[in-house]
């Protein structure tokens, strides 16, 4: 087993204490340290934030909310506790603008522990694609690396010619990058009559199906995926069990109702809310807007931790009906007032070019024309448009984390 440290297959309830137990101090220091946490926080007694449940009440801060707040408080919308200087050696920017600061502490993103998982070892040289320019990918890869003793070559992106005479000239084993980068490459050196020398990767930033992965390892290449967020670092990685993505050691991960901070069933599909022990930047409940769920049982690698299943899309399912923004979070506050529906989803579809709405309901008993009204009612007065009701049996809706599903055709 690839351990990076023996906290990897600790006893999953001494886990628990030990991240509850850290977790009334890094509220107080977010709240002490960075502004926009000093005003969320302000009434909550960080002493008592010691269990899920009491860290469920306190409020979720979106990616998707970023931009606005940066462009008010410039540069990092008042939730990072360092400025320029020695504790923030770089700043990233991510589409959006977003922009990120990178403290001076070694592996700040955590990924040396992804990195180990997939095989890396000091005296490795780390081929790292993944971008140096503006966009922070190079360095979180880079800074794990170095983290582990390995050699890095910062290849970055493009320049496939450039990139493979460097390869046959450095023989570098590993590669860090996208698979589908990883992929050009090999496809470049069957080209040039040449042999890829990796023997090991990790990958990240983009889908990595299983077909992808053995075509991988048909040519001597063991490749492993890390998600990773420029924003919180590390979240969960691949390990050799291959079943899932194991969560890091240093956050707290929660899988909420799209729209909500409600935590989700064990097994439903919700967005992946995180918050991170980093005293650079004290991101408490920050939504990533990624879709995931948590994975039942312990990985079959002996590591202990909670496994997701991975990306499975996008939570920000925000749509424009009749000129009017509908959220996922109007969907559950509907849900909220009419307790008998168990899952709900609301379906935007557009018959003659017609905006029209129908929230399709799984309901205890199989619904009612009065309860069909009220809920009706709720949508109007929730999102100021009409909208249809239509009750569907428990489990007819997949469990994929949709609360608006905008099926609307323009042809």
């Amino acid at each position: 087993m690839n351990l990076h440290d023996t906290r990897e297959t600790r006893d999953p309830e001494a886990r628990e204490r030990e991240l509850m137990a850290r977790l009334p101090a890094q509220i107080a220091h977010a709240r002490a340290t960075a502004p926009a946490f000093g005003r969320l926080l302000a009434d909550v007694d960080a002493d008592s934030v010691c269990t899920r449940e009491q860290l469920a009440t306190l409020p979720v801060t979106r990616k998707s909310e970023l931009l606005e707040l940066q462009k008010a408080a410039r540069p990092f919308g008042g939730f990072s506790a360092v400025g320029w200087g020695a504790a923030c050696r770089r700043v990233f920017a991510s589409p959006g603008p977003l922009y990120e600061p990178e403290g001076a502490r070694p592996d700040y993103y955590r990924l040396a522990r992804a990195l180990r998982a997939a095989g890396f070892r000091a005296g490795d040289l780390v081929h790292n694609t993944f971008s140096y320019h503006l966009t922070p990918a190079g360095s979180m890869m880079e800074t794990a690396a170095h983290a582990l003793g390995c050699t890095v070559f910062p290849a970055g992106v493009g320049q496939t010619e450039q990139q493979l005479a460097a390869m046959i000239d450095l023989q570098p084993n590993a590669y860090v990058g996208t698979p589908s980068f990883l992929r050009i490459l090999l496809d470049k050196a069957d080209e040039m009559g040449v042999k890829a020398s990796f023997t090991k990767a990790l990958v990240s930033g983009e889908a990595f199906p299983p077909s992808l992965r053995d075509a991988f390892a048909a040519r001597g290449i063991e490749a492993y995926q890390a998600y990773a967020t420029a924003d919180i670092g590390l979240i969960a990685y691949e390990t050799e069990a291959r079943e899932g993505l194991v969560v890091d050691e240093d956050i707290v991960l929660e899988i909420v109702r799209a729209g909500t901070g409600d935590p989700v069933a064990a097994g439903e599909v919700g967005e992946v809310v995180v918050s991170t022990f980093n005293p650079d930047y004290p991101l408490i409940r920050f939504g990533t807007g990624d879709l995931s769920a948590v994975l039942a049982g312990g990985s079959p690698c002996g590591r202990t931790n909670l496994r997701i299943k991975g990306w499975m899309g996008r939570a920000d399912q925000t749509t424009k009906v009749k000129g009017m923004f509908v959220h996922p979070g109007q969907v559950a506050q509907i849900m909220q007032r009419h307790p008998a529906i168990r899952r709900a989803r609301l379906v935007v579809d557009n018959p003659e070019l017609n905006d029209r709405m129908t929230l399709m309901c799984e309901v205890a008993g199989g619904g009612s024309e009065a309860l069909a009204a009220a809920i009706g009612a709720s949508i109007r007065e929730l999102t100021k448009l009409r909208g249809d009701v239509a009750f569907m049996p428990q489990g007819a809706l997949a469990n994929d984390g949709k609360m608006i599903d905008d099926v609307r055709s323009y042809a």
